[in-house]
């Protein structure tokens, strides 16, 4: 059944034998014709028969295998590797199908190949998930063909698997990086000058060029006989929550991805952020209950409990119960802390309904409310109007970009902080804020 099953015929084996058929019924008119007909298709029979023999005697001509992470990036380029092994003695034809979770709604994975007896290929394509869950990969299907390129095999490796969407820790890894080699001004992230010291004190040092001369400690320069300055640590061991609203309004999507996604994902490298800088990060999410409560700590393995949580995250779409958040919070949280607040606000009403909570919260902690700039509607806003449908849009969409500048300003005259920023940059707008925040030792 192996040569049935796996045999598939080529587009140029129908064209010949149709064109053997044209030649047979043009030699019923002109006989002389017949034997030509009968010759070419005895040597197009032997070409097939050659062909079909070539790739099916040897049982294992070809080897393919997938090469993948255990789990994806929600959000980020991932990396899908092929790897081919042609086994045969003579040069192959290769097309690749590979089956990819049904998530994607591609159906146009496919490579074109050729490649020696003997000779090994690596193909590398990208897959971007927007959603977070279980993904299901299927098999890998080889179809060989000769240079005669009349039949077809098919080889299909089987290498079913499901492979979680986790959120963006490739975005956080780059992040990280950036952190490290004090390149984050490439990704956006200010540079923020600090003002005074609202740092904690950790010794007196020798003065050295550079250092700033108000630091100066002349009492131990008496002491001494030479400069000798004050030396001070980031204050750390801070408190920052990231406050993750699940309800309805987070589910408008961006570029493939809801609000909600994108708030996950810029919380994950909020709190590894955090913890680099020494200050312990938490989690808090909620719709129309609370959902989760991750407590604040920064130890190692606190990283992976962030991400497992977040990775859980659903909605179910439901309004957001403000009066819950506010009690849970007094309840569980001692210390003031920064409480980082995604959610979206659409209306001046909508913010206005939940600013008795949020003011509540400012009293005993630092909090700054993110929300969404509508990104969808920038065509509409710089486009011409050409009819009176048009105009109408156009308006009611300068309303809406209106009151969210609204918005932002009434939080800011009641004394809570807010961020409004487009969905792309929202990691980036939401680490320069907390960098200020350190910097003016709000925290």
């Amino acid at each position: 059944m192996r040569f049935i099953k796996d045999l598939y015929l080529s587009n140029r084996f129908f064209t010949l034998l149709v064109s053997c058929g044209v030649l047979f019924v043009v030699s019923f008119f002109l006989p002389l014709l017949y034997g030509s007909a009968k010759a070419i298709f005895a040597v197009f029979i032997v070409l097939t028969l050659i062909d079909y023999l070539s790739v099916f005697l040897l049982k294992e001509g070809f080897f393919a295998r997938r090469e993948m992470a255990e789990k994806l990036s929600n959000g980020s380029e991932n990396e899908i590797y092929l790897y081919l092994e042609n086994r045969y003695t003579f040069g192959t034809y290769v097309k690749v199908i590979d089956e990819i979770p049904h998530q994607f709604q591609k159906r146009d994975v496919l490579f074109k190949e050729t490649l020696k007896s003997g000779e090994s290929k690596t193909l590398r394509y990208w897959l971007r998930p927007v959603k977070r869950g279980e993904y299901e990969f299927g098999a890998i299907n080889i179809f060989i063909s000769t240079v005669i390129g009349l039949t077809r095999r098919r080889f299909r490796f089987d290498q079913g698997k499901t492979v979680p969407v986790y959120p963006s820790f490739i975005q956080m890894r780059k992040y990280e990086l950036m952190a490290i080699s004090n390149r984050l001004p490439e990704l956006g992230i200010k540079r923020i000058r600090r003002i005074g010291h609202s740092s904690e004190f950790e010794q007196i040092k020798t003065y050295v060029a550079g250092d700033d001369t108000r630091t100066i400690n002349w009492k131990a320069t008496a002491r001494k006989g030479s400069l000798m300055v004050n030396n001070y640590q980031d204050e750390k061991s801070q408190q920052v929550y990231c406050i993750i609203d699940k309800g309805r309004v987070m589910q408008m999507p961006f570029e493939g991805m809801s609000l909600l996604d994108y708030s996950i994902n810029a919380s994950l490298v909020l709190a590894n952020s955090a913890m680099i800088k020494g200050d312990k990060a938490g989690i808090i999410t909620f719709s129309n209950k609370i959902s989760s409560i991750l407590k604040a700590d920064k130890k190692p393995v606190h990283l992976q409990h962030i991400l497992e949580l977040l990775y859980n995250q659903r909605t179910q779409f439901k309004e957001s119960d403000y009066d819950k958040l506010f009690a849970n919070i007094r309840v569980n949280i001692n210390q003031r802390s920064l409480l980082v607040l995604f959610t979206n606000f659409e209306s001046l009403a909508a913010m206005r309904r939940q600013l008795p909570f949020l003011l509540q919260l400012a009293k005993h902690h630092l909090v700054l409310t993110v929300f969404f700039e509508n990104t969808e509607m920038d065509e509409l806003l710089n486009s011409r109007p050409a009819n009176t449908e048009e105009i109408y849009l156009k308006t009611i969409a300068e309303k809406f970009v209106y009151d969210k500048k609204l918005i932002v300003k009434e939080l800011n005259q009641h004394g809570v902080h807010t961020l409004l920023t487009p969905p792309a940059k929202l990691t980036v707008n939401t680490l320069n804020r907390y960098l200020e925040f350190k910097a003016r030792g709000l925290i």
